[in-house]
């Protein structure tokens, strides 16, 4: 009890949730899930996109909050859910915990107490940071177009951070309800286009040393939809250029631009 009230202390009596978008997890789920420090985590979310495996078995056995999408949607539609359904029981720090184990989750006590210093509004786990990706087995390919595009963005946003690709993110809740979310993508580069919206909004970035794990569970996309991906990077920050320079503002960086809506109660209420 006093070490819970002694985190509670360290994190400003903030409500911290962690969400974890799901697509056939079931094999590394329990590993991941051990390892979140319940003692500073009050809630979690697992949003599964339509998985063919026992993923939302396992979450309802281990006693996970359940959202389930009835069809596939998409990495970045699951993350809106994630954010959607944390915001709705009243958390302060979001943080987003992949669950094919690729990231630890003994880092959030980390990530989000650097969120309720007041510091920041978003916190990165780079996996570049360290030891670096190689190290834990990232493919050479994926090495090469994650510091390819890094430059590119960090050059033209402009900011100095390691990486923009990692799937290890802990946002405030003010960050989340401002950003236009709804107008993302729901695939891949969702994660990106996220990022270019806080440079964009005014939202400092803060980065955390964070080991990756790459095995045959770890859930990971091929060539070609990386690539895709890749594109889809280069298309957000020719957005950000564009809108910078007054030319055309793209509805994922409009004040207008359509955001995260609540219900009219939730527990926050």
């Amino acid at each position: 009890m006093r070490s819970r009230i002694s985190c509670l202390l360290m994190l400003n009596g903030k409500k911290i949730v962690v969400v974890m978008p799901a697509y056939n997890a079931a094999k590394t789920l329990r590993r991941t899930y051990a390892e979140i420090p319940r003692d500073v985590v009050d809630d979690v979310v697992l949003v599964d996109d339509a998985s063919h495996d026992s993923t939302v078995a396992i979450a309802k056995e281990l006693g996970i909050r359940c959202v389930v999408h009835p069809a596939n949607a998409g990495y970045g539609a699951n993350q809106k859910t994630c954010y959607r359904a944390a915001l709705e029981i009243g958390a302060d720090v979001i943080v987003m915990v992949h669950p094919d184990y690729q990231y630890t989750p003994k880092l959030i006590t980390a990530m989000a107490a650097m969120i309720t210093s007041g510091v920041y509004h978003s916190v990165m786990g780079s996996r570049v940071l360290g030891r670096g990706a190689l190290v834990g087995g990232m493919p050479l390919y994926k090495y090469v177009a994650n510091r390819v595009l890094t430059l590119i963005q960090n050059l033209c946003l402009p900011q100095k951070l390691t990486e923009y690709h990692t799937g290890y993110r802990a946002f405030s809740r003010e960050a989340l309800l401002t950003l236009p979310l709804e107008e993302n993508s729901n695939d891949f580069v969702f994660d990106n286009e996220m990022i270019v919206q806080l440079v964009y909004f005014g939202y400092e970035i803060a980065e955390i040393t964070c080991p990756s794990k790459y095995f045959e569970e770890a859930s990971s996309i091929n060539f070609w939809r990386s690539t895709r991906y890749g594109l889809g990077v280069l298309r957000a920050t020719l957005r950000y250029l564009l809108a910078r320079a007054g030319l055309t503002i793209h509805p994922t960086l409009s004040q207008s631009g359509r955001r995260i809506e609540l219900p009219a109660r939730s527990e926050r209420d």
